[in-house]
Parts: structure tokens; sequence; C-alpha cells
């Protein structure tokens, strides 16, 4: 499994990053032709202290061809540029082939 994972910065306006990730972004990123999964949520804090992050996306593919496949494709691209939209504050991205234990 190839897991690539969006961390979104704290927006200055949560509620209107939040109606505009669901409305628009998240229709976008689900239509990727091979994701297998594809999940986001708002962060909370264990200790209720402020997270540097606001929303965090995963999205999981069986490889990482698979995955390169659906980012460098139209749809791929219209999500990612999409980011500029609503992702003022800026967003972390990272890769992870993730092995198997359970």
């Amino acid at each position: 499994m190839y897991r690539v994972v969006v961390n979104y910065h704290q927006p200055e306006d949560p509620q209107a990053f939040l109606e505009y990730y669901r409305s628009t972004h998240a229709p976008l990123a689900k239509n990727l032709a091979n994701v297998a999964s594809y999940t986001w949520g708002v962060v909370e804090t264990l200790d209720g202290s402020q997270s540097p992050f606001f929303v965090v996306a995963t999205l999981d593919w069986p490889s990482k061809e698979a995955a390169l496949a659906d980012l460098g494709s139209a749809e791929g691209q219209a999500a990612s540029a999409d980011m500029a939209n609503f992702a003022q504050a800026g967003a972390t991205m990272h890769a992870v082939d993730l092995e198997t234990v359970v």
C-alpha cells in the first residue's frame, strides 16, 4: 500500500475552508482512478491545544506506480491545482510505502 498524507495548516477562516473542501476539493480528489481509499478529518489534539494542522487527508493506492499515475493524470493535476483556491495557509505532504504488520 502506498499512502499520501496531506496536512493542511490552520486557515484564517476554518468554516470557509471546510465548506470549500467538502463541496469542491474532496469531489475532485475522489475521482482519481486508482485510489483505494480517501479519508480526511479535522485534527484534534489529546491535550486540547491547537495543532499546527487543521485537516489531515489520507489517500491510499495499491502501489507507488498507481499513485504516481493518478497524481500525474488530468484529475490529479486538477486536484493539486485546486489547493491554491482554499489552502492559503499551506499544506505539508508526504508519502509512505507501507508495510502491513497485522
